[in-house]
């Protein structure tokens, strides 16, 4: 798909019919347990159930109680016992200690264990080996996306970061293919898919798998979605490890938005409660600044306080009848637009507060010198100093990953240096934590000799190796090596400015990293778009470690006529940032085309890092 000319990009297909689906699906699963039945919810499913089927609906299909798994029932439990809960190990036992302790008391109850989004064989192995496998029946809710937004669906599986790119465990690889499936069965046949990367390349193979074992009822039809595009997390580390200086970003790295809203503090609130909000197109005032940089938030929102102001103002030279249509028809409006606005106001306050504290703009200025290069024994000292100070292990964590990866590893003196002094600061037991960013590729050593130049050619003599199809181990160790400042080059990630970059009105993606940076990610999609293929950029796919692919669905034609030419669907394989979302939104506008996002999870820096962590930080 050439990107077209800028014209107004077209409306989204309507995700509500998964929320729908997930939901019927729940119901039935749960009136196969006719009768009153107390409910076990694993804590990771409680949030995204909420936004399926509240409370009351549960209510409706007889749940009497509803527990948090791990929690003991009540004494006068009910005679059936329903788990809606992941497919881990750990889970399971504490399934197997519920079913034989009632069995130890002579107490008789049904159990039904529902597994979302699918079971796996070492949970039925767990219940055989604790004797309780024939005591319950197990059943599947198929519940693998879940709408945060009009353009964004989630997995919710921010467990597949780490089980997938540092345990190396593909066993999420097959509920990516069956969510594929499933959007493909609703808003498809796709016209074309793009991707990059080992586990897009699986996850691709097993989809096209799975729909020549189906009947596909999708072919013949009007499309919704014509592209789809699906990208490794670990092709794009740096974008996920910079500060986010979007709003929305900025909102997700300050407070946490948890499965598409936030709970805002009394620091927010202004009050001694704290209220949770949900985040998404509804919301007036969000939906305005949520892709803005935020040194245009607050002009924005004082705007718009003086218009709102303007418009009560209104009221004083009514009549009786103005002053009722008035009240009937536009004051709840002005009440609702008046009470987010307050909060975002004191979200923004609080944001500028507790980034002051953190010398947030000495900490960009250091970001953006190692993006670019310069300055590189500066920003080394200003990490030393960070973990000194003790400011904040995650923080200390992410900037030395980011050192790592934009100068193709540390120099071993740097590396030992820096590693030792963590470990003083921070407690002997993050040992671990270094092992495990070392095997992901996140923070690196360089071995002797290994100048940019010198891994570039070892790169290429492997990718020849690799296309005479010896696959050597070799390969598969440098495959954890960055080579980002050769692909950055290459990509004109770093943009050339002509005087002050204009964040209000900006004329790029990188806009959203303070006109410093274009996300890697986004420009990788941008220019694949663009070709129709991997042509041209073949250099680049060498430095990325290659497993690139685009195929044509030849039962679609590319009709230019058809709105769903110009919708992509960008599938991130380990968790996707508001900072991309919010640059992808931008070049959606630009180029009248519109994407959609389905994420593993959406994740931030801190999230990558927590995820990397052993020791409780």
């Amino acid at each position: 798909m050439a990107l077209a000319g800028r014209r107004d990009a077209p409306e989204p297909p309507d995700f509500g019919i998964l929320k729908r689906l997930a939901r019927d699906q729940l119901v039935y699963l749960l009136e196969q347990l006719p009768g009153k039945k107390d409910l076990f919810i694993e804590a990771d499913l409680m949030s995204p159930l909420d936004r399926i089927a509240n409370v009351s609906i549960l209510k409706q299909h007889d749940v009497d109680k509803l527990y948090k798994v791990e929690t003991r029932p009540a004494p006068g439990a009910s005679d059936q016992f329903c788990f809606l809960v992941r497919p881990r190990v750990r889970t399971m036992r504490f399934i197997a200690d519920i079913v034989n302790a009632d069995k130890m008391s002579g107490r008789s109850r049904k159990y039904k264990i529902i597994f979302s989004p699918q079971k796996f064989y070492a949970c039925e192995m767990v219940l055989e080996e604790e004797g309780v496998f024939g005591d319950v029946t197990c059943d599947e809710w198929s519940f693998y996306l879940l709408p945060l937004d009009e353009d964004i669906i989630s997995m919710e599986l921010p467990e597949f970061f780490r089980d997938y790119f540092l345990e190396g465990d593909h066993r999420w690889i097959n509920p990516v293919a069956r969510a594929l499936q499933l959007l493909n069965s609703l808003y498809g046949p796709f016209g074309k898919t793009y991707g990059i990367g080992r586990c897009a390349k699986m996850s691709y193979e097993l989809w096209r798998d799975l729909e020549e074992e189906s009947e596909s009822e999708g072919q013949g039809r009007k499309p919704e979605i014509g592209h789809v595009f699906l990208m490794d997390r670990d092709t794009d580390y740096v974008t996920a490890l910079c500060s986010q200086v979007v709003y929305e970003g900025l909102v997700d790295d300050t407070f946490r938005i948890k499965c598409g809203s936030v709970d805002f503090g009394p620091d927010v609130t202004s009050s001694d409660k704290s209220i949770k909000v949900l985040l998404n197109s509804q919301d007036k005032v969000f939906s305005q600044i949520r892709n803005e940089h935020f040194s245009s938030v607050f002009g924005f929102l004082s705007q718009k306080s003086r218009n709102l102001q303007a418009q009560y103002d209104r009221r004083r030279g009514m009549d009786i009848k103005q002053m009722k249509d008035f009240v009937s028809q536009e004051l709840k409006g002005l009440k609702q637009e008046h009470r987010l606005l307050s909060l975002h106001i004191g979200a923004c306050e609080s944001i500028m507060k507790k980034k002051t504290k953190q010398d947030f703009q000495e900490t960009i200025k250091a970001e953006h010198s190692l993006l670019e290069g310069f300055d590189v024994r500066e920003s080394t000292s200003f990490i030393e100093e960070h973990i000194d100070r003790q400011v904040s292990p995650i923080e200390s964590l992410r900037l030395m990953c980011l050192l790592s990866i934009t100068e193709n590893g540390l120099i071993p003196k740097d590396y030992r240096s820096l590693k030792t002094q963590y470990l003083q600061s921070y407690g002997p037991e993050h040992l671990l934590t270094f092992h495990n960013l070392k095997r992901i590729g996140l923070l690196t050593e360089q071995s002797a000799g290994e100048t940019l130049t010198a891994v570039e050619s070892k790169v290429s003599k492997l990718v020849t190796d690799r296309a005479a199809g010896k696959i050597t181990d070799a390969f598969n160790s440098l495959a954890r090596k960055s080579n980002f400042r050769a692909i950055s080059k290459k990509l004109g990630l770093i943009p050339r400015l002509d005087g002050e970059y204009d964040l209000k009105m900006p004329r790029d993606m990188a806009y959203v990293f303070g006109g410093a940076y274009v996300p890697l990610s986004c420009k990788i999609i941008e220019q694949v778009l663009e070709r129709r293929d991997w042509q041209g950029l073949e250099e680049v796919v060498r430095l990325l470690n290659g497993n690139e692919f685009s195929v044509s669905d030849s039962a679609v034609e590319d009709n230019p006529a058809w709105e769903s030419q110009r919708i992509v669907l960008a599938v991130f394989l380990g968790g996707c940032t508001f900072s991309e979302i919010a640059a992808l939104r931008f070049l959606g506008k630009e180029r009248g085309c519109k994407f959609i996002f389905l994420t593993t999870a959406i994740t931030n820096s801190a999230r990558m890092m927590e995820a990397m962590i052993e020791a409780k930080a």
